[in-house]
């Protein structure tokens, strides 16, 4: 879904532990500064399906199947209230996560990434899809206190297989995420502001 629309869509993915919500954060602050009208979101939301999923979850009452289920709900609402008004009014969003992590996570849980990618296509498509690849042993270092069923080193590798093979279905940039944090921001900066300078006269930023 691309008709209709006039802003750009940032969608930042990868395993836990990447640095996404950091880099989304520090990305915002940059790109406002820069001038250009930037807004900030994540998957799951905080909404109705939003908070069902993360209780849901946290109690470890859900099967894979209804996890997507609830995600797809969930998102269903973010485009309608956020995503598709936001990018009606020529906005740029910078989103953790999108339906790229279902198709990886639930994806490694034995549902086809190939059908799940496919129940998302009437969404909005990425502009440029930010992937923050980072190895599962550094993964589980950084993050001490992860979701149970999340904590699986070859969980996290099924995860990232799964990133690597459907990414070439997107606009991508594969950004190395044991990098000192400086290096990841300006390396994401710089390839966002290239998808965004692509539409007006380039911007000089900091």
């Amino acid at each position: 879904m691309r008709e209709s629309r006039t802003g750009k869509f940032i969608v930042i993915e990868g395993i836990d532990g990447s640095g996404k919500t950091t880099i989304s954060r520090l990305l915002l602050e940059a790109l406002k500064k820069c001038g250009f009208d930037t807004v900030l979101t994540k998957e799951p939301t905080g909404r109705k399906y939003g908070r069902e999923l993360m209780e849901r979850i946290k109690s470890e009452d859900i099967t894979p199947k209804e996890e997507l289920e609830l995600f797809i709900k969930d998102r269903k609402d973010h485009v309608e209230y956020f995503l598709f008004p936001n990018l009606q009014e020529g906005r740029t969003i910078i989103c953790d996560r999108y339906y790229l992590s279902n198709c990886a996570y639930q994806g490694a849980k034995g549902i086809s990434p190939v059908r799940i990618c496919e129940m998302n296509e009437k969404f909005p498509i990425p502009d440029l899809v930010l992937f923050l690849y980072l190895d599962p042993e550094l993964s589980l270092s950084r993050k001490k206190r992860l979701l149970p069923h999340f904590e699986n080193r070859n969980f996290l590798k099924k995860v990232n297989k799964i990133y690597i093979e459907i990414l070439t279905e997107f606009r991508y940039v594969r950004i190395d995420a044991s990098q000192p944090l400086e290096e990841v921001f300006l390396e994401s900066k710089r390839n966002v502001l290239s998808i965004l300078n692509e539409r007006e006269t380039e911007r000089h930023c900091p």
